[in-house]
């Protein structure tokens, strides 16, 4: 950069040089076609001009060489400031561009260490929720390896008559419990004739007593869907299976539904959906039959609407017995809302009296003032019209 500039001035100032010399050189072009054009009768004459236009132009000459040095010192001081400003521009420049540079460089080293510890933490973050996510498979299979267990012992123990009858009482009692308040139920009652039954709800009359029983018929239930049992063999369970319902009504008939002592009715507690279902679903005869004996078939989910709607019953019985006490206290509230509008009226009575004096005291106010500020005007009138409002003023005091 440096060299381009002392090359330009180099050639500005040789070019201001080419310049001045053509102009001295065609000055004494012309002057030379002057001298030869003049005659010789005016050479004598014109010599001593000639002298002193040599003189003057060997002066001009001085001249103008002198304002040529002095022009070319300052045009060579000009150059030398213009080159000491542009190198420390330039060194200024190169400075701040070097600073900007390394700002810049330090920004973007900071915004990738930015991205990179952002991605190494979201990174992070997914491998502790992938490692979080296989321990919760790890955990729910060895849930589901338990409960596989579980089901597996399950099925072993409803296969013995009297785990399945455990497990129905089990149950009923868990969602009697759930439902009904203590005093309204008992588990594993004794009837007068020696029977003992799973629970007895004790409802409010007409209804009374109503013994709730378990039974489970899963042996033919099962044998019935197997899928390793031919038709023959499935109607053969079927029948069985019927057959097995209407055992269970009977007893719970004959056994839980005594007059005098229970209702008319008893219920017939199946601990399964499936079972219940199926019973509903495919062998309404039997449903018939039971209705017949007054024996009601529910499962866990129409018994629990059983146990609400006797709830219902019993609340609506307490609260027939809190009825004369509700009666008395609406009684005495309304004895007590009549006295509060009694003494409201008395006090709005006061108010519209305290109102009324206050307007009579600002009218006796308004117009002794008018009379002091009349007064203080030094208004004269007749001793009759004195005399008039000195009674008017004395009346009004006395209102």
């Amino acid at each position: 950069m440096p060299e381009f500039v002392y090359a330009l001035l180099a050639l500005i100032l040789l070019l201001a040089l080419g310049f001045l010399v053509v102009k001295i050189v065609n000055q004494a072009r012309m002057l030379q076609q002057l001298s030869s054009q003049v005659g010789d009768t005016l050479e004598q004459k014109h010599r001593a001009m000639l002298t002193d236009l040599h003189g003057g132009l060997s002066q001009q000459s001085d001249r103008l060489t002198s304002r040529l040095s002095e022009e070319l010192n300052q045009t060579r001081d000009s150059l030398h400031r213009l080159q000491l400003s542009l190198a420390t521009n330039l060194g200024d420049t190169t400075d701040k561009l070097n600073a900007k540079i390394d700002e810049r460089l330090g920004e973007i080293a900071g915004k990738v260490n930015e991205r990179l510890d952002d991605g190494f933490r979201k990174t992070n973050e997914t491998f502790v929720n992938v490692m979080q996510r296989l321990a919760t498979i790890d955990e729910a299979q060895k849930k589901i390896e338990t409960l596989t267990g579980s089901v597996v012992s399950l099925q072993e123990l409803l296969g013995d008559k009297r785990s399945r009858g455990v497990f129905g009482e089990v149950q009923l009692e868990a969602l009697v419990r759930n439902v009904l308040p203590p005093a309204s139920f008992e588990m594993q009652c004794t009837l007068s004739n020696g029977s003992r039954v799973d629970c007895v709800l004790r409802l409010p009359a007409p209804t009374g007593l109503v013994c709730v029983d378990s039974k489970f018929p899963l042996e033919n239930y099962h044998r019935m869907l197997s899928n390793g049992t031919n038709d023959v063999e499935r109607a053969l369970a079927q029948r069985q299976f019927r057959a097995d319902v209407r055992r269970h009504v009977d007893d719970i008939s004959r056994k839980y539904i005594l007059p005098a002592e229970t209702s008319d009715g008893a219920v017939m507690f199946v601990p399964a959906e499936a079972v219940f279902a199926e019973i509903h679903a495919y062998h309404a005869e039997v449903v018939d039959y039971a209705n017949a004996k007054r024996v009601w078939i529910v499962s866990p989910t129409t018994l629990m609407a059983v146990l609400n709607t006797a709830r219902a019953v019993l609340k609506d019985v307490e609260t027939r017995k809190q009825i004369n006490v509700i009666r008395e206290a609406l009684t005495r509230l309304g004895q007590d809302f009549r006295r509060f509008e009694e003494r409201m009226k008395k006090l709005a009575d006061h108010i519209r009296q305290a109102h009324q004096d206050a307007e009579d005291v600002q009218t006796s106010s308004r117009k002794i003032t008018q009379h002091f500020q009349r007064i203080e005007a030094a208004e004269l009138e007749p001793t009759d019209t004195a005399q008039l409002k000195v009674v008017e003023l004395k009346e009004e005091s006395k209102k």
